[in-house]
């Protein structure tokens, strides 16, 4: 009878599984963003999007008090290129945030689902043209079908999805960002920073909507107020559990996780909210979903050969 190495597969196994649980956990909380946006109407999405930043700023600088996380943040501080990063990576996030709360906040919660149904696929097309990465038929042919997807929905549905494209963009930006970063900038000193260089635009936005629409937080009733104020919570949670999710299981799984919130997205504005589903638009989501099923293939064969690979015993 062999003893199990030290290490051994007992821990790895309770890692993966605390791993995909952190990860789905994510995913489910950024699947029912919408509602939770929806509900604190009657604010715009101008407001939403200026607390959201100063909110999880003030977050981030709890966390990284309890977390004892100064010092991190500190190093980071001394390093001119880990902050233009991190300020890329800022202008980038609120863009994306931007666009997804005034997507929802109009009716068109669909069409953000559409947005990060893309976005795999989207980061792939980054590989290939920004990294130069080599990749399979099978990828070529996922982005080749996610592209016509995009024009019958221009053409049979006769409107441009700007939406959809701009949140696939700015989160596949984001995210190659993050990438040149790597594991120089921890989760939290990462949001804290980001939060931070978007602080000024916040202001701003604040200044413009308490002269326009006027400030809503604080003035519609104690439950809204609560609501709002819970928005840097909302924001920080699912991205630090995205985070230590990712450090425990492997990429390919994380790739095919990610659908859970599009998927959740897509029911909530269909089924829930009633949006509206034409043909024409059911032709263009049916073409990503078959995109998207070529894209799961080619990282479910990627996985089994290295797992054959791995099998085969040195000589």
């Amino acid at each position: 009878m062999t003893s199990s190495p030290p290490g051994g597969s007992a821990p790895q196994a309770r890692a993966a599984r605390s791993g995909v649980a952190y990860t789905v956990g994510a995913y489910l909380l950024w699947g029912v963003l919408p509602l939770y946006f929806l509900a604190l109407t009657p604010t715009g999405p101008w407001e939403v999007v200026a607390w959201r930043v100063l909110l999880s700023f003030v977050f981030c600088l709890i966390l990284l008090t309890v977390m004892r996380g100064w010092s991190a943040l500190r190093a980071i501080i001394r390093q001119p290129r880990l902050l233009g990063w991190t300020a890329l990576a800022g202008v980038l996030i609120y863009v994306n945030w931007q666009v997804f709360v005034i997507g929802t906040l109009s009716g068109h919660v669909i069409e953000t689902s559409l947005g990060y149904f893309i976005n795999p696929i989207f980061t792939v097309v980054l590989g290939v043209f920004v990294l130069r990465e080599r990749i399979t038929r099978l990828q070529w042919a996922a982005i080749g079908i996610a592209a016509l997807a995009v024009v019958v929905i221009i053409v049979a549905y006769g409107r441009f999805p700007w939406i959809a494209l701009t949140l696939t963009a700015s989160f596949g930006l984001y995210g190659l960002v993050k990438k040149q970063i790597g594991a120089a900038v921890d989760a939290i000193s990462g949001l804290t920073l980001e939060s931070f260089w978007l602080i000024p635009i916040a202001a701003v936005t604040l200044i413009i909507v308490a002269q326009t629409d006027g400030i809503t937080f604080g003035t519609v009733s104690p439950l809204h107020t609560a609501l709002v104020a819970f928005a840097g919570i909302a924001t920080a949670v699912p991205l630090l559990l995205f985070a230590a999710g990712t450090r425990r299981i492997d990429l390919s799984l994380v790739g095919m996780l990610q659908f859970i919130t599009p998927v959740m997205q897509f029911l909530v504005g269909w089924a829930l909210l009633g949006e509206p589903m034409p043909a024409e638009r059911w032709a263009g989501f049916l073409l990503v979903w078959i995109a998207i099923i070529v894209f799961v293939t080619d990282l479910l064969l990627k996985k089994r050969r290295g797992a054959r690979a791995a099998a085969v015993p040195l000589v």
